[in-house]
């Protein structure tokens, strides 16, 4: 359900009427809350007190554990995959990648919420460059022909069927390609024997890579951190349980 817009050969739809006027309306709207939330929490000092020097973890200690994402730069490291192995357009765009001092939880919470203003950067660099001309290639192997013409075609039907049942045989061999996802590197592991059905994939998920720095965070500390510490890692379960 997540990854079924993006598929061989381009996307399953062109964007939509109206698209870049949407877009830029949420650019011109966000700056403002996050403004908001910023003056609301950065500064507060409930929030620094639950937050400053609790769930520390050393830039040694990530990376022994694998550690991605803003738990990894919290300690000081700039490892951002759209950075230091470029993909799709990255090396095009302009953006910062934001790093920690101390490891902790505050930290964790200052990228993040900063995190978004660069992404609004990229994103507004992306309206600039976007480009014209058909959103997926017109080769019959790996493109499925439109909706409509199922309706009106045997061929086509056909066609459609056999993308979809047999799928695409690639070269025996294997690839690992990883992004840089929200909380961190995620990847996708497989291998082929030249058939169509992969003979084995594995997802580097970084909840799971994450999921385990929590211990050597919570150590010594109080319960009650364990809600913000837990928080400022961010992992999702149903990741963690793929």
């Amino acid at each position: 359900m997540n990854h079924n817009f993006i598929r061989p050969g381009g996307v399953a739809a062109d964007l939509p009427d109206g698209w870049r006027d949407d877009v830029l309306h949420l650019l011109d709207y966000l700056p403002d809350q996050l403004d908001e939330f910023d003056t609301l929490l950065t500064g507060q000092p409930i929030y620094r007190e639950r937050l400053q020097g609790v769930g520390v973890i050393t830039q040694q200690e990530a990376i022994a554990l694998g550690a991605t994402g803003p738990v990894l730069r919290s300690t000081g490291l700039a490892r951002d995959l759209r950075k230091d192995e470029p993909y799709l357009r990255y090396d095009q765009v302009d953006f910062d990648v934001l790093v920690g001092t101390y490891g902790d939880s505050f930290d964790r919470y200052a990228i993040r919420l900063n995190e978004i203003r660069e992404s609004m950067k990229i994103v507004r660099q992306i309206l600039d460059r976007m480009p014209s001309g058909d959103y997926r290639i017109q080769d019959k192997k790996v493109t499925p022909p439109p909706r409509a013409r199922i309706d009106e075609s045997m061929e086509a039907l056909i066609h459609h069927f056999k993308i979809f049942t047999e799928g695409f045989k690639v070269p025996a061999g294997e690839v690992y390609v990883p992004v840089e996802s929200p909380r961190g590197e995620l990847g996708c592991y497989l291998v082929s024997d030249g058939s169509s059905k992969p003979y084995r994939m594995h997802i580097s998920g970084p909840s799971f890579r994450n999921l385990q720095t929590l211990p050597h965070m919570m150590r010594d500390g109080l319960i009650a951190d364990g809600v913000m510490i837990i928080s400022s890692v961010d992992p999702i379960m149903g990741e963690v349980d793929r």
